[in-house]
């Protein structure tokens, strides 16, 4: 018989491709998640991970046995949250993870109406960018993330997570008062391909969708300065140190002095806001009037 939880931690262990990164995921030790795994090899009659200097990567076998296993996880969800439903769900804790901007932006304002709405429910948020947050709750470190679109990011049809559209924003372009560009109403991208370029670090699902946005505008951006706070990013700007794209809400209420910011011409880079959460949990009585507020803050004129 195989047990559920070792393929959860097959599952980490695909996620995070190494068994040391799995086990930190699982608050593990790497020897019980190697444990785990050849017990689940016993159990199976066959290899499951291949593991080299490089990593940890599935093997056919693996494979096989991971698509059945998230199949298997989301079943398991689904009857906690009909339990929970059965046991009427209306009191417990929610965790959720959302990168700053979000927080702000959908996540605090679902706080204030669940208040009203649904006051046995404590929601707990946790700052975390997209990629971290979707391993969050795939780990059962959380149980909500709001998450941005990125290359690489779990598409609809991801066997492992339910995905809930929430928003989308365009990226303006942030100039210095004085750049040559600045008296213009609006900037194409292209016309800043000699630029230097402030951005997000490697990883950041902002730094793809400016990367991709240079691309698509037939230009490699030199990034030299790189932060994951836009309010930094803004200052670097207005020390003249070079431009940046920066999602519209992460401007609001800003301080932008010494920066011009400008729509882009044509098609704008757009940041695309989801919220996950394990498939099969989405029914949940506690996670669904979170995912609910969330949906409803997110909602133009909210």
């Amino acid at each position: 018989m195989i047990e559920a939880r070792r393929l959860h931690i097959l599952r980490a262990v695909a996620d995070h491709r190494t068994v040391t990164a799995a086990a930190a995921a699982l608050y593990l030790t790497p020897s019980a998640v190697s444990q785990q795994l050849a017990a689940l090899e016993q159990e199976t009659g066959h290899r499951l991970v291949d593991r080299s200097a490089r990593g940890a990567r599935l093997t056919p076998a693996g494979e096989i046995l991971l698509s059945h296993a998230n199949a298997v996880l989301a079943q398991l969800e689904r009857a906690e949250s009909e339990l929970a439903a059965y046991g009427s769900g209306e009191a417990g804790t929610v965790t959720v993870a959302a990168f700053a901007t979000g927080i702000g932006l959908v996540v605090a304002p679902a706080l204030r109406a669940l208040a009203g709405t649904a006051p046995g429910i404590r929601v707990l948020v946790r700052d975390a960018e997209g990629d971290e947050s979707l391993l969050m709750v795939l780990d059962r470190q959380v149980d909500v993330a709001v998450a941005v679109e990125y290359r690489g990011a779990p598409g609809e049809d991801d066997a492992r997570l339910t995905r809930v559209p929430l928003y989308a924003e365009p990226f303006d372009a942030v100039l210095p008062t004085r750049h040559r560009l600045a008296p213009g109403e609006k900037v194409a991208l292209a016309d800043l391909a000699k630029d230097t370029w402030i951005g997000q670090s490697t990883g950041n699902p902002c730094h793809d969708v400016t990367v991709l946005a240079c691309e698509y505008a037939g230009f490699t951006l030199r990034l030299d300065h790189s932060s994951d706070d836009f309010r930094a990013v803004v200052a670097l700007v207005a020390a003249g140190a070079g431009v940046a794209l920066v999602p519209r809400s992460a401007l609001r209420g800003m301080e932008l002095t010494g920066v011009e910011v400008r729509p882009i011409d044509g098609v704008a880079p757009t940041r695309r806001v989801f919220a996950a959460v394990r498939r099969g949990a989405e029914e949940h009585p506690l996670i669904s009037p979170v995912l609910s507020a969330l949906c409803e803050a997110s909602e133009p004129g909210a």
